[in-house]
């Protein structure tokens, strides 16, 4: 499990006062990036040996909402490994209450966006970290 955070900036927030639904999924973009570098596989290694990541599906459950001046925390682990592709959870929280999951999954390819299998390397340091075996 991985944990980035960041304040609630003025900007970020709609007319309601409340967190503008695709900041959700920017921070888990970033916290995505944090979870990758924790793992021991921080994206630039990937890039440097050939391999880059596609989003193809994101899901997200609203429970409340975040608000300016709040620090969002998210938590970030894998729950899912499958041949080219894996899904990571991210849960958005502001102290102990519960703010939004996003689950994302994303497709390892090379740089001319073929899929390639996730190396077994990946899939083990990924498996450990997320006890998923």
């Amino acid at each position: 499990m991985s944990t980035w955070s960041s304040p609630v900036r003025y900007g970020e927030c709609d007319q309601q006062g409340v967190v503008f639904n695709a900041h959700y999924l920017a921070w888990a973009d970033e916290a995505m990036t944090s979870l990758l570098f924790d793992l021991g596989t921080p994206y630039d290694g990937l890039l440097a040996r050939g391999l880059e990541t596609a989003v193809v599906a994101s899901e997200l459950t609203w429970t409340s909402p975040a608000r300016w001046g709040d620090l969002v925390e998210v938590d970030g682990a894998i729950i899912r490994i499958g041949n080219a592709s894996f899904t990571a959870e991210l849960a958005v929280r502001v102290g102990e209450r519960a703010c939004c999951t996003v689950r994302t999954t994303y497709v390892l390819h090379d740089p001319d966006r073929k899929p390639v299998r996730v190396p077994d390397d990946l899939r083990e340091r990924w498996l450990v970290a997320s006890s998923l075996h």
